[in-house]
Formats: structure tokens, sequence, C-alpha cells
């Protein structure tokens, strides 16, 4: 068996350079591996499509929650008031009476002490 030399082994890498530069320009030049690469382009555009569809509406869904949420809270905030007013109110009132309950009582207790004082001083100028 016999060694090949260099310029034996320098053609064959030239022939195999050569003969897989051919086979490249071939698979470039075939129209199918076009189509093939314009029905991917087309696939990966619908799915990038789909995806952006379904982060708007994702969005949209958040902002619609975010609403609800600051209409709910506007409303909680609104019934929160009304009821502090509500008992503000009440107590006021209750304030009220037992103010004046106490004014009477007090009166009741003036007149009753004037009467007492009234009733000495008749005593006195027998």
């Amino acid at each position: 068996m016999r060694t090949p030399g260099f310029a034996e082994r320098l053609s064959a890498s030239n022939a195999a350079k050569k003969a897989q530069l051919e086979r490249a320009k071939r698979i470039a030049d075939d129209p199918e591996r076009a189509e093939r690469l314009k029905a991917r382009e087309e696939t990966i555009a619908d799915r990038n499509r789909r995806i952006a569809e379904r982060e708007a509406a994702r969005r949209a869904a958040e902002e619609r929650e975010a609403a609800e949420l600051a209409d709910r809270q506007a409303a909680e905030t609104v019934a929160r008031e009304a009821e502090r007013q509500t008992r503000e109110e009440v107590q006021a009132r209750r304030l009220a009476e037992q103010a004046k309950r106490e004014a009477a009582e007090a009166a009741e207790r003036e007149a009753i002490l004037a009467a007492r004082r009234a009733g000495r001083k008749k005593k006195k100028r027998r």
C-alpha cells in the first residue's frame, strides 16, 4: 500500500472542496427549499401575531380588572364616608338629647332647691 503524496492530498482536498461548494450551490438554488423557507417565515409571522394578540388581550383584561378594582375601591370609600357621617349624626343627636335631659334635670333640681330655700325663708319669717 502506497501513501499519497502532498500533491495528491492537495488535489483530493481541492476536489472535496469543489464538490462541497457545488452541493451547497444546488441546495441554495433549490426552489423547494425557497418555498419551505417562505412557509416557515409565514408560520413564524403567524405565531408572532397570535402571541401579540394574546398579550394585547391579557393587557386589556388586566386594565379592565384594574379599572373595576378602582371602581370598587371608590364605591367602598364612598360607603365608608356615608357610614361615618351617619355615625357622627347619630352621635350628635345622642349628645344633644343627653344635654337636653341634663338641662331638664338641672332645672328640676334647681326648682326643688328653690322650693326648699323658699320654705326655709318662710320658717325664718314666722
